[in-house]
């Protein structure tokens, strides 16, 4: 059975690679040559190969050894960083998150608290997955996400195991096919002037909340809604009103989402706010979870 390499062994090497000379190489590692040649000789044993060509007024490296001072080198200087990456990992400045959104969250909160987070913590690296409430839920009681950027409220069934914290409230606008009559010029619009026309909603099973503030906006100016479309992409959506299939009513920060044949104007009447917040694990102890959480916690 070969011997096990030890990082002094390795140290000792590259040392008198580095000089090749046992003498000069002795001084730099402050010890006598006699056991540092004594080391080396135990190296070449367990790796079963010579690494140095010796001679009485020479020592050069043979390919072997030419082919391990890299590999040697490399190991040292990544073991001597690892103290360091523990302490930066065990205060959440290196290492991984994993964040899911809903797609509305994309034109509010999520891009610049990435960018600050990202300045904060330069070392962790982000995998982003966008999703639809429901899914998040799921997602985050089998653990396969850190953290997500969902709207509420939780359900039963979830919210002893889950923290939540509120991010932004906003009423919701009308998104409406360009250049529609009711719509033409004005800055504020009533939702009865263009109650005839279709509707286009996310499904009450992917963000009820979502889902029956929009209704709510209709019941309380005493109209039905024509549901026309239904799309659980905020993306598709305004796609569909581009296309002229109907009308939706959004977040107001999904204004931001340009799109050709598309225009977005107040209502006149007072609307529910819709939230979006963060929801994790109680019993998650990730670092850098905590320290993302304790850096928008601060804003």
């Amino acid at each position: 059975m070969a011997s096990q390499i030890e990082l002094r062994q390795l140290r000792y090497f590259v040392a008198v690679a580095e000089e090749m000379h046992f003498g000069r190489a002795a001084q730099r590692l402050h010890m006598t040559q006699p056991p540092l040649s004594q080391a080396i000789q135990q190296l070449e044993t367990a790796l079963g190969v010579a690494l140095f060509v010796r001679t009485s007024r020479s020592v050069g490296m043979s390919a072997a050894g030419a082919a391990l001072l890299p590999e040697a080198q490399r190991i040292l200087q990544q073991t001597a960083a690892l103290p360091d990456l523990m302490r930066r990992t065990a205060a959440g400045a290196s290492g991984r998150l994993s964040l899911a959104f809903v797609s509305t969250a994309d034109y509010s909160v999520l891009p610049p608290f990435l960018r600050e987070f990202r300045s904060a913590y330069p070392d962790v690296s982000i995998e982003l997955r966008e999703a639809t409430t429901d899914v998040q839920l799921e997602e985050l009681m089998q653990q396969r996400i850190d953290v997500g950027l969902l709207i509420p409220p939780l359900p039963e069934r979830v919210k002893s195991e889950l923290g939540y914290f509120p991010l932004i409230a906003e009423p919701l606008i009308l998104a409406a096919p360009k250049g529609i009559r009711a719509a033409r010029g004005k800055r504020a619009i009533n939702l009865k002037d263009v109650a005839a026309l279709p509707l286009i909603i996310f499904p009450r099973r992917i963000a009820p909340a979502f889902h029956d503030a929009i209704l709510a906006c209709y019941h309380e100016a005493e109209l039905t809604p024509h549901i026309g479309q239904e799309a659980i992409q905020m993306q598709t959506i305004i796609g569909l009103v581009s296309a002229g299939m109907g009308i939706a009513l959004v977040p107001q920060s999904v204004s931001n989402l340009k799109r050709p044949g598309v225009d977005y104007v107040a209502l006149t009447q007072k609307t529910p706010l819709v939230e979006t917040g963060l929801a994790w694990r109680h019993d998650n102890t990730s670092p850098v979870l905590r320290a993302f959480l304790d850096l928008l916690r601060k804003k």
